[in-house]
């Protein structure tokens, strides 16, 4: 079993180094489906002149991040920002989402960070969506992050970024448990909503059937830390 496990990374990084490239970004999306929080994107450059040898061991278990264990997930995270030369994570709250829509969100996502990492890329890998003539020349790879070593490295930046954050909320929005499912729909999460109303996280965009009305107010952080209760958008870029 441990075997078929490390093979997962050994054919991702096959499928990018079969396109003759030294310098593949990959880009894949955290948190659309959440009923609440950011959408997160992230971009990652991945130098395939460095990739050689023992250091494709570290990435034996790469996978789309769904696949894999929290404490796999984490380990993964941390071996890529060391081998990556590039990684740019993009982060569109809640708000923006209600105004421009989920689909034109994450398209801009995207957008921005293969432009993050382009040049030095040589070609550019998303996970699923063709992104329009605004974004740097691309690939759309149906179910990449399960076939790409560069976008299931953006695939783990992403859900691992997102997810630290929702943990981080929970302590701002007490009681909708977003800790446990860090913004996704489940009973409780549901249940809580109906009892507190949605936070200023929650995409109201959403029509779910638990907000009580579109009219209903969003709550407000527990504490006061001179924000808006949401996030804005941020760019992390970290070059080697």
């Amino acid at each position: 079993m441990l075997d078929a496990v490390q093979r997962t990374g050994r054919r991702l990084l096959a499928f990018d180094r079969r396109l003759g490239a030294r310098w593949i970004a990959g880009t894949d999306e955290a948190g659309r489906g959440c009923l609440a929080g950011p959408l997160v994107t992230a971009g990652v450059l991945f130098d395939y002149d460095r990739i050689r040898g023992y250091v494709t061991a570290s990435l034996g278990t790469l996978n789309d991040s769904k696949q894999l264990e929290f404490a796999e997930r984490e380990r993964l995270y941390r071996v890529v920002l060391m081998l990556a030369a590039r990684v740019n994570v993009q982060i569109v709250p809640s708000l923006e989402i209600d105004r421009s829509g989920l689909h034109r969100s994450n398209l801009g996502g995207l957008r921005r960070c293969l432009a993050a990492l382009t040049p030095p890329a040589e070609i550019c890998l998303v996970d699923g969506f063709k992104l329009g003539p605004q974004a740097p020349e691309h690939t759309a790879v149906v179910d990449g992050d399960q076939k790409s070593a560069a976008i299931a490295a953006a695939s783990v930046v992403a859900k691992v970024t997102r997810d630290r954050l929702m943990r981080r909320f929970d302590a701002l929005y007490p009681g909708f448990g977003f800790a446990s499912h860090v913004g996704y729909i489940t009973p409780r999460h549901a249940d809580a909503v109906r009892a507190l109303g949605p936070s200023r996280l929650h995409r109201m965009s959403f029509q779910a059937r638990c907000y009580r009305s579109d009219s209903v107010e969003r709550g407000t952080p527990a504490s006061d830390d001179n924000s808006s209760g949401d996030v804005r958008r941020s760019t992390l870029l970290a070059t080697k």
